[in-house]
């Protein structure tokens, strides 16, 4: 386990299927990879809903369980702030806190994560966009999530439902593989039910009205513009994810209001970029970069003056610097707290540093 860092990590997993996905096994864990890299990590269990959730509403899940939780984490590490890590719908419904509550988010982490639900290559979207939720809704009332699933399956109906089970014949000498085989399975099928007013709201207002892109989504009577979002992001997708299509993230980038925005492309699919071999090496050592990456700036940060002589002494002219952001006294207070800096040094550094695009020819 690498030096800690003093934010500690919130995962918010989608509502379908179970987060232990994110912890499957010693050798394939997102969670154990980020522990690894020095992070505390926290992880929202959504349960299996019953009759007694039928009308319970994004508002509740968002405005109220993820911002009870990031208040119990932020409040046992004294900090004002907390890192956000969202799973694919976790992560639509991370995108619209933030957006919200954008002074309790340090930094926002989004894992093949939706938000333009119109792109050409979706196919579940196509469906979902034809369906009459309402009658849906209102005749089973809870959503079950058996039908979820047989949706889910059917999007790649010969490799999912056949082609997988010729493969086990394969393996099935090899005890570990075998195992392996069966812990993904359980979790395939283990599909909580969906709340019906909440899955009513998510189809209306992301798979058919986009809203995320097309503007207008309120959740529970607030707004939510992507562009209040001024913490710095990185979005992570699967070049080749069927459920959610890298066309179906890339978007977020011109959408959220910082410009402090990274992208990490990973060559794998949708449950490939929690379990594979090249996820344990590359995804948690990326998520824990994204969120020291400001400390280490601040450890190399030149005067504006002194960056300007550079610029010049090498030839360049005509520099322009646009101040992306300012950081202020609780920033650093955050960061340099797992530094050896005690408060009076982070106030000290209190609107002193900006991140800003230089230009010069």
């Amino acid at each position: 386990r690498t030096a800690g860092n003093p934010v500690p990590v919130l995962i918010v997993y989608a509502l379908v299927n179970r987060p232990y996905m994110t912890d499957l096994q010693e050798n394939r864990s997102t969670v154990r990879g980020l522990m690894e890299q020095g992070l505390d990590v926290y992880l929202i269990d959504w349960g299996y809903p019953d009759r007694s959730d039928r009308y319970v509403t994004l508002d509740d899940y968002i405005n109220e369980w993820i911002r009870r939780c990031l208040q119990v984490v932020a409040r046992r590490h004294r900090v004002p702030k907390i890192n956000l890590l969202g799973i694919c719908q976790g992560g639509a419904f991370s995108l619209c806190y933030a957006a919200i509550h954008p002074q309790t988010v340090q930094n926002l982490v989004t894992m093949v994560t939706p938000v333009d639900f119109h792109t050409a290559d979706n196919m579940l979207s196509k469906w979902t966009r034809a369906m009459d939720v309402d009658l849906l809704v209102d005749t089973l009332g809870n959503v079950p999530g058996d039908l979820m699933n047989w949706c889910y399956l059917t999007l790649k109906p010969f490799r999912l439902n056949l082609q997988k089970y010729v493969g086990l014949l394969d393996i099935i000498d090899d005890k570990a593989e075998v195992e392996n085989f069966l812990r993904m399975e359980k979790w395939i099928f283990d599909s909580p039910d969906q709340a019906g007013e909440a899955f009513r709201q998510f189809i209306r207002d992301f798979y058919q009205g986009n809203k995320l892109v097309k503007g207008g989504l309120e959740i529970g009577g607030r707004k939510v513009d992507l562009k209040r979002i001024t913490c710095p992001v990185l979005n992570i997708f699967a070049e080749q994810d069927h459920l959610v299509p890298p066309s179906a993230s890339r978007p977020m980038g011109k959408l959220v209001g910082t410009k402090d925005y990274t992208e990490l492309a990973f060559k794998g699919g949708h449950i490939g970029i929690y379990v594979s071999g090249r996820s344990q090496r590359e995804v948690p050592p990326a998520i824990r970069r994204s969120m020291e990456l400001w400390a280490g700036c601040i450890a190399g940060a030149l005067s504006e003056n002194d960056y300007r002589a550079k610029l010049f002494a090498a030839g360049f002219t005509d520099v322009g610097v646009e101040v992306t952001r300012v950081y202020g006294g609780e920033d650093a207070r955050v960061f340099l707290a797992g530094q050896g800096f005690d408060d009076s040094v982070a106030g000290a550094v209190d609107g002193k540093f900006v991140s800003a695009f230089i230009r010069a020819r």
